[in-house]
């Protein structure tokens, strides 16, 4: 078997591939990473064919050969490379699986912007069947048309693929530096799209923990999910029947309360509270089909979520480094 992975330099690809490469089920696999601005490095089993996936010519030679695919690459709030990288790519790839002789699987990772997550309301658990009402921006769109990709492909041509959605991906210290108020801060809101810029400097001098609010007033909840759970999530998925055809959601059971966490972080650290009302909506981004279909769990829960990002102490060569704009 030989396993075609994209974005394998990405967070996801970083945790995926060890991960893969030491289980003793997949040990007679190889591994192709096409890569093109960043290369992971070639072992015996792993090997890198560098190129675009706006390119046809590099997804085809990174293709000879594969029996299943994972694509993991995205292209965020980058315009210009949207149509040639993003849509292109995921169209290269889906052709050059319909025409391959070898190729059995089609893995893409999906994310919840394409049911758009916090700025869409929902007076339920989103589950598979809502409706996909992307959030305003390119990233968002990109995920709802691969999806839709996907989905065509399979109804077209039978081809055997699924699509893991997963919410906003937490690893090592990610969650501490969302509720960050200094510079360093990851992800979004950024805090001085709600606050005056100088309130938000002054709680990042006072040791302050955000309380974010809903268009209601109440603690805003919004999914999350632990890279290793989506590891664990696409090993789960990889050449299991039911997988066939299928979306789902991979998030944590519950949303993570933002009221839970500033209790837990004055409980055990400290910290002071704010609050900070927004115009965002709460969401549940339910991951019982995953659950069901697939016998897949997530590990980690909310008290291990913060533990795990408070303790995470970075080595001099892991610097933070976002690796795209927006």
């Amino acid at each position: 078997m030989k396993l075609l992975v994209t974005g394998a330099t990405g967070k996801l690809g970083s945790n995926f591939l060890p991960e893969f490469l030491s289980r003793e089920r997949y040990r007679d696999w190889q591994v192709v990473a096409l890569c093109n601005n960043r290369v992971v490095k070639e072992t015996p089993r792993l090997k890198v064919v560098r190129g675009s996936l706006g390119d046809p010519d590099a997804v085809k030679k990174a293709m000879a050969g594969v029996s299943h695919v994972l694509h993991l690459a995205a292209v965020k709030e980058s315009p210009g490379q949207v149509i040639d990288v993003a849509i292109k790519g995921m169209f290269h790839l889906l052709e050059a699986f319909r025409t391959s002789a070898t190729a059995q699987q089609f893995i893409l990772i999906g994310g919840d912007c394409s049911v758009g997550h916090m700025f869409v309301p929902y007076d339920a658990p989103i589950t598979e069947s809502a409706p996909r009402r992307a959030y305003p921006g390119t990233y968002a769109l990109t995920k709802v048309l691969e999806e839709v990709m996907l989905e065509q492909y399979h109804q077209q041509y039978g081809l055997n693929g699924c699509c893991l959605r997963a919410p906003w991906i937490m690893e090592k210290d990610d969650f501490r530096h969302a509720l960050d108020f200094g510079p360093d801060q990851f992800g979004g809101p950024p805090w001085t799209d709600l606050l005056p810029a100088s309130e938000v400097a002054r709680f990042a001098s006072q040791n302050m923990v955000p309380l974010l609010l809903d268009h209601t007033g109440a603690a805003l909840r919004r999914s999350f999910v632990h890279a290793s759970d989506v590891v664990s999530a696409i090993l789960a998925a990889l050449d299991h029947p039911a997988s066939n055809g299928q979306l789902f959601n991979i998030g944590m059971n519950e949303p993570v309360d933002y009221a839970r966490v500033a209790d837990y972080l004055q409980s055990t650290r400290g910290y002071a509270t704010v609050e900070i009302p927004s115009p965002y909506h709460s969401n549940w981004l339910d991951n019982s089909k995953a659950r069901h279909l697939l016998d897949w769990h997530p590990a980690i829960a909310f008290e291990a979520l913060v533990e795990a990002a408070w303790t995470y102490r970075r080595a001099a060569d892991d610097p933070r480094k976002v690796w795209y704009p927006g």
